[in-house]
């Protein structure tokens, strides 16, 4: 499984996105780990074309597979209970 948030580093989104994943590495510690991806990457770019992601920040739980087992767009994120459940799946 793998975590991913794509969004924008220099946006009015990005303090409430890194406390997000410092207060989860906090709630869950380091090896359940949130990818931060930025969208002004090629890889970011690329990743948000290919899951047809059009609201930002996003969040994606994705298969082992590459397929996706949830989305949250446009800043909603997750209760961190519920993303965890998708760590015991």
């Amino acid at each position: 499984m793998r975590v991913v948030i794509l969004y924008h580093p220099n946006s009015e989104h990005s303090r409430t996105i890194l406390d997000y994943v410092r207060d989860w590495t906090k709630f869950k510690g380091p090896q359940k780990k949130i990818e931060l991806i930025s969208l002004e990457t090629r890889e970011g770019s690329e990743m948000a074309r290919l899951y047809s992601v059009t609201n930002y920040p996003a969040m994606l739980v994705l298969a082992e597979d590459g397929r996706v087992q949830q989305l949250w767009q446009s800043g909603t994120m997750p209760l961190m209970n519920e993303l965890d459940a998708y760590f015991h799946n």
